[in-house]
């Protein structure tokens, strides 16, 4: 209904137009009485879909609000369910998991679910979320920062040498993603430096980007957080440091969700594992 054709809402639920057609035909059937004006190139909505969309999605929403209540109240020892970016979660959270069991209590069991942008908190049993603090967050909904953003050109070792003199142009192939397309432009306009590749190679996500440069496939742009590890293993090297691009990552979670205790427990985590990477940039030059 809300998509108006029966291509674009097959493409949104990743079904096939057969499949999307066969059960608005078996949901009319049940009901008794067409849902939509068949048109050559869209369907509209009936007066009466419309009321009864709006009726149901009511009821969906006192559903959600109704489970989002029993989470809540099922007792400490229910799972905490974190939502976390995925690449933060992949290369920074999962590496120091045992830790941050140890500080919610190792007999809670803790879920980690991949997600990035918006919280759907209610809606898929979220209590708390990482996020990057890229898009405006809810006023019903607490953020607090963690974590400043730093980045920079990151490489194997041996590729190094189209690095090290920052008054020439960065040159090599340099390695890209669709999740952070502007990273390379953006480094250079604040780091005001030249790029001069030789070749760029895109991927789908940042994750893979920063995989590939580990790999030596060429120079990522990486933040500091989820290199640094690599760096200490002698993986990766980042010549020309690291420098604020102006964004951070924070802890999310519904203001009405009650107590804040486990809140203040992991942020107080993130913010003490994460303290070394605030100064630490300023000095990874090698």
């Amino acid at each position: 209904m809300r998509c108006g054709s029966v291509w674009k809402a097959a493409r949104e639920l990743h079904l096939t137009d057969g499949a999307v057609s066969r059960a608005v035909r078996e949901l009319e059937d049940i009901l008794g009485f067409s849902l939509f004006q068949r048109g050559n190139r869209s369907v509209v909505p009936t007066p009466t879909a419309r009321a009864l969309a709006g009726d149901v999605a009511g009821a969906m929403d006192r559903l959600r609000d109704a489970l989002a209540r029993a989470r809540r109240d099922g007792g400490p020892d229910r799972p905490l369910v974190l939502s976390c970016e995925p690449t933060f979660l992949m290369r920074w959270l999962i590496p120091r998991l045992g830790d941050l069991q140890a500080a919610i209590g190792l007999e809670r069991e803790l879920r980690l679910v991949s997600a990035g942008g918006s919280v759907p908190f209610s809606r898929e049993g979220i209590d708390l979320a990482i996020r990057r603090a890229d898009f405006p967050s809810p006023i019903d909904v607490r953020a607090e920062p963690f974590l400043e953003e730093h980045v920079g050109p990151v490489c194997r070792p041996e590729l190094a040498s189209a690095l090290v003199d920052t008054g020439a142009a960065v040159q090599g192939v340099l390695l890209h993603s669709s999740t952070r397309p502007a990273a390379w432009s953006q480094w250079a306009q604040t780091a005001k430096a030249r790029l001069a590749p030789t070749r760029d190679l895109h991927f789908e996500h940042f994750y893979l980007s920063l995989q590939a440069a580990t790999a030596g496939a060429g120079i990522a742009i990486g933040p500091i957080a989820l290199v640094a590890d690599d760096i200490d293993n002698g993986l990766l090297c980042a010549p020309r440091g690291f420098i604020a691009d102006g964004s951070h990552y924070v802890l999310m979670a519904p203001i009405s969700n009650r107590p804040t205790d486990t809140f203040d427990t992991v942020l107080t985590w993130l913010r003490s594992n994460t303290v070394d990477l605030q100064d630490r940039w300023r000095t990874t030059t090698r």
